[in-house]
C-alpha cells in the first residue's frame, strides 16, 4: 500500500492538500461548499437492524450507508446537474465526536452556472418553518 493510501495519514493528507491547490489553480476558487452528514436514523440503516440492535452497534452499515448515499449525491450533483455543471470537486470525509461520518465537498461550477445574485441563491436554497413549531 502507498503511503498516500492510508486514509488520514499525514502524507495522505499533504497529498490531498496538494491536489485541492492543483485544482485550484486550473480551475479557480470553488463555488459551494456543502457538508453531507450521516443520520443513523435514515430509513436503510433501521432496515438493517436485528431484534434489539441499535444503529451504534453496527457502524459498518452506518458507514455503507453513508457512502452509497454520498455517491448518490455526489451523482446529483456531478452527472445529474442539480447546481450546473460541475467543472471539478473534491470532498473529505470526517468522523464526529460520535463516530458519525460527514462529508466536506467543494465544488467549482462553470461560468454559466456560477451562483450570482440572490435569485441564483432562491433557485437552490429556501425555507419554511413550520408555524407549529415556532
Amino acid at each position: 500500500m502507498n503511503k498516500s493510501e492510508l486514509n488520514g495519514s499525514p502524507h495522505n493528507m499533504q497529498q490531498n492538500y496538494q491536489d485541492a491547490m492543483a485544482m485550484v489553480r486550473k480551475f479557480g476558487k470553488p463555488d459551494l461548499f456543502l457538508t453531507f452528514t450521516c443520520n443513523p436514523s435514515w430509513f436503510e440503516v433501521l432496515n438493517c437492524m436485528e431484534g434489539v440492535q441499535r444503529p451504534e452497534d453496527r457502524p459498518d452499515i452506518i458507514i455503507r450507508v453513508f457512502n452509497m448515499k454520498l455517491k448518490e449525491l455526489l451523482e446529483d450533483i456531478c452527472k445529474h446537474g442539480i447546481f450546473g455543471t460541475v467543472l471539478t470537486y473534491i470532498y473529505v470525509i470526517e468522523f464526529q465526536k460520535r463516530g458519525l461520518p460527514h462529508a466536506h465537498i467543494l465544488l467549482t461550477l462553470d461560468s454559466e452556472s456560477k451562483i450570482r445574485t440572490k435569485d441564483d441563491i432562491d433557485k437552490f436554497v429556501s425555507a419554511d418553518p413550520s408555524r407549529s413549531l415556532h
